[in-house]
């Protein structure tokens, strides 16, 4: 079984895991509200998605 000789430091551990991490999701403007949405999604504020109402609004 192989064994490592020496102990492997932290900062080369976390170099191996630098590609590791989830990238921040992209942020579109929704066109109705202009609430923050993520893209190709309906928008949680107003319920639309691509200018047609797709869910009833949850303000009124």
């Amino acid at each position: 079984m192989a064994v490592p000789k020496k102990k492997t430091s932290k900062s080369r551990r976390d170099m191996r895991r630098s590609h590791d991490g989830l990238p921040t999701p992209g942020i579109s403007l929704c066109p109705q509200c202009k609430e923050p949405k993520l893209p190709h999604r309906v928008c949680p504020a107003c319920g639309s998605y691509k200018g047609k109402e797709v869910l009833e609004n949850k303000s009124e």
